[in-house]
């Protein structure tokens, strides 16, 4: 990957396409998956993108004038969406066409609607659902299960892209493991709720 120039980290990521422009101090984990035409830049600053999370086609990622952008452990970075400067917590699912701008953190387990838009410094709490420009909260939920799934269908996706081939989510063992898997992080999810 020295392409990328000598400031960019993979890290056994599952899949970076080939249209993928990552350019200044990135870390990208291993499990991820960068799909086409996702543009990274940090001229300044960090981008670090967790494990198991997927950036989705047309994504840009930079970082603000004081602040990195960090993403977490399996998340999903839908089309179109711009990150700049934010931090992303673990298992969220941020909607298609969302922007999220400089200072923004967004916790844990949280689903941004799509076409929604994050000004400066917003502070979203663990397990929330946020919608609208600005951005609020509208529920309190918890989305470790939903968002985790989708991160395993795409981890699936990034496997299986590898190796030509692009019907993965269409087999009857995609499906059936994606039911499983679901089975697996619903008790999961039980077991953290009655935890805390």
């Amino acid at each position: 990957m020295s392409e990328f120039g000598p400031d960019v980290t993979i890290n056994s990521a599952a899949y970076l396409h080939p249209s993928t422009l990552i350019y200044g101090k990135v870390r990208i984990e291993k499990g991820a998956s960068l799909w086409p035409y996702t543009v990274i830049r940090a001229e300044s600053k960090e981008v670090v993108i967790g494990e198991y999370t997927n950036i989705q086609d047309f994504v840009m990622i930079h970082v603000g004038e004081s602040t990195g952008t960090i993403v977490g452990s399996h998340c999903s970075i839908t089309h179109h969406c711009t990150l700049h400067g934010c931090t992303i917590g673990d298992n969220c699912l941020i909607g298609i066409n969302t922007t999220i701008m400089d200072g923004c953190v967004v916790g844990n387990n949280c689903i941004i609607a799509g076409h929604s838009f994050l000004k400066e410094g917003t502070v979203i709490p663990d397990n929330s659902i946020v919608m609208g420009t600005p951005g609020k909260v509208v529920r309190t939920q918890n989305n470790y299960a939903r968002c985790r799934l989708n991160a395993f269908m795409y981890y699936r996706n990034a496997l299986a892209f590898t190796r030509d081939e692009h019907r993965e989510w269409a087999s009857d063992e995609c499906r059936k493991e994606m039911q499983n898997e679901m089975e697996k992080l619903q008790n999961e999810q039980a077991a953290l709720e009655q935890q805390n």
